[in-house]
């Protein structure tokens, strides 16, 4: 039997052309003679569709647009898709109104449905606000298309046709026939509540045990699982542990694309039943393989091999993350403000990945604060990536925002007000040509910023989409690195990456004026956001102690302006996003 997975990058609410993506996929595989077609978790209206749930129109033209593809497709493959279906239940036992489903497509029908049964409720999953969890084991039963073709030959051996004969074909009335294929059907979260791969269990039930117990002949999974930094290698190895541990071959299928702040990166995989992975599909774009399956396992098939270092990886999922941010809101052309800093610098070459050079506007925007370096290392990198700039003084603008506030100011000290009246300026520039010229405006400031609030709202906080919010400094700067080995025609100059970092707001401003070396900023930051330290166990790992109290104080304190940022793109596990629900008023340290 062949089975195909379709790779697909969808955009959320777009019914038509998601369902295009699936009947492309469809017609070409089965001119390959393949039996069934998966595709990922909701791959109709696209994942995650959040309150779109709650628009009973949404719900109406998503039943409506599966019902026209299943009349559209090849009549003799069976299409996995993922949609939502009514729970009739819902008001009975007190449910929520819908399930996250598989629907079965074959002969121009929907012929059944599977739910998912484990609904995630942490960091950026909410799916327990929508969905009720499926009940049973989806277990789909077919037969392949040359035993098809001896049924035709044979219909008084077909159950279809014949139901005085048992669910599974027997052997004995043909032997050439042999006996259905039957597939367990999970959907995401439903294989990830291994105890024995986790150490613990997050639900009462394990479906992947279930489906065994049921001796089905094969696991399929489909998803829609968002990328983070070594997330791949964590899939291997859960499903790799699960099909050895249950001798079960697995295929599991991934989204590929961006959709708002969330990336997936695909890297659809599969593994026989001793847990050997046997194949893999691309990372970071659309893919459509096929693998053979001859009872009882899995054939090998081609495995494609993934970016092997941490800021490579980064990268393709950046790129990834502003070309479909841009492309599914509308956008053809971006605006940033380039201040010849490495934050810049990298958000430039990303854009220019991302858009094409001839899409990426780059606005100088020098005040007398700014050194010489800053504005000839901001010419030479669009000089290099082939971006378009304007220059844009704002002495004049300073001088009269000093003029205005002078009266009221008097009598005061310069400080962080005056200061930040420069950073202002330079977004309400870049807003102003944004609005003027359509453009989409991206925001330029790091994840180590952001968490202490080493940013000015209303200016350089400004932005339609922050490309690098979730990537602490010190891996900005490995990212321009890997770029500068493997991609020299992006290079980031080397004077950016050699200069002290400033937000040049006062003569001889350098970052470390107001924080710690970002070695041991990020550090502690990573220990305090993403493992959950506490400053006790910060200072017990060797930090000094008025450095963690001062960090701690400074992510507590930066809450209000973090609510008001740009959505930023996540590639760690614990991003400043979707899933970080922190209280803004509140006093706990």
């Amino acid at each position: 039997m062949k089975i195909a997975i379709a790779q697909l990058n969808p955009t959320i609410g777009d019914l038509i052309s998601n369902s295009n993506q699936i009947l492309q996929a469809a017609q070409q595989v089965a001119e390959q003679g393949v039996d069934l077609l998966l595709t990922p978790e909701l791959s109709l209206c696209g994942y995650p569709p959040r309150d779109l749930l709650l628009n009973p129109s949404f719900l109406s033209a998503m039943a409506t647009q599966l019902t026209k593809l299943a009349k559209e497709l090849p009549p003799d493959l069976r299409v996995l898709v993922g949609t939502v279906q009514p729970n009739p239940a819902a008001i009975i036992k007190g449910q929520k109104p819908l399930f996250n489903s598989v629907a079965c497509l074959y002969q121009g029908q929907v012929q059944e449905y599977f739910h998912k049964r484990l609904l995630p409720t942490y960091d950026v999953f909410d799916e327990d606000r929508y969905f009720a969890a499926g009940e049973k084991s989806g277990i789909l039963r077919m037969v392949d298309r040359s035993q098809r073709a001896s049924l035709e030959l044979n219909p008084e051996l077909n159950p279809e046709l014949n139901p005085e004969l048992n669910s599974e074909l027997n052997p004995e009335l043909n032997p050439e026939i042999g006996r259905e294929w039957t597939i367990g059907v999970t959907i995401c979260e439903d294989l990830w509540n291994d105890e024995e791969f986790w150490g613990k269990r997050s639900y009462g039930v394990n479906p992947i045990a279930e489906l065994a117990e049921m001796q089905v002949d094969l696991v399929v999974n489909l998803s829609a699982s968002p990328y983070c930094v070594g997330k791949q290698k964590v899939r291997e190895a859960m499903i790799s542990h699960s099909a050895k541990h249950y001798q079960q071959a697995i295929i599991y299928v991934n989204q590929v694309g961006g959709n708002d702040d969330l990336i997936f990166d695909g890297g659809s995989f599969a593994c026989d039943r001793t847990g050997k992975l046997i194949h893999r599909a691309a990372t970071f774009s659309p893919d459509l393989t096929i693998l053979e399956f001859d009872l009882p396992n899995l054939l090998p098939s081609k495995i494609q091999t993934p970016e092997a270092t941490t800021p490579g990886e980064i990268w393709q999922a950046l790129v990834l993350g502003v070309q479909d941010y841009a492309r599914k809101c509308g956008f053809q052309q971006v605006v940033l403000g380039l201040s010849g800093g490495v934050d810049s610098a990298l958000v430039a070459a990303i854009a220019t990945a991302a858009l094409g050079a001839e899409n990426v506007w780059g606005i100088l925007m020098p005040s007398p604060h700014s050194s010489e370096h800053s504005i000839s290392d901001a010419l030479e990198l669009a000089k290099i990536l082939g971006i378009h700039t304007q220059t844009l003084p704002l002495g004049d603008l300073m001088q009269e925002f000093d003029r205005t506030l002078e009266p009221l100011f008097a009598g005061t000290k310069f400080g962080i007000a005056e200061e930040n009246i420069q950073s202002r300026s330079r977004g309400t520039l870049l807003m102003a040509i944004a609005n003027k010229f359509g453009y989409l405006l991206l925001s330029t400031g790091n994840k180590s910023e952001m968490a202490v609030g080493y940013c000015t709202l209303y200016g350089d906080m400004n932005g339609g989409l922050a490309v690098i919010s979730d990537v602490p400094k010190t891996q900005v700067y490995a990212v321009c690195e890997w770029l500068n080995q493997f991609h020299p025609h992006l290079k980031i100059p080397q004077h950016i990456l050699t200069k002290a970092p400033s937000a040049e707001l006062r003569p001889g401003q350098v970052d470390q004026d107001s924080l710690p070396a970002y070695e041991i900023l990020d550090e502690i930051l990573d220990r305090l956001i993403c493992q959950h330290q506490s400053p006790t166990e910060i200072i017990g790992a060797g930090f000094d102690r008025p450095i963690v109290e001062q960090v701690v104080k400074l992510v507590i304190k930066a809450e209000f302006k973090r609510r008001q940022a740009p959505p930023g793109l996540k590639i760690t596990d614990r991003a400043f996003g979707t899933g970080w629900r922190m209280p803004i008023a509140a006093r706990w340290q």
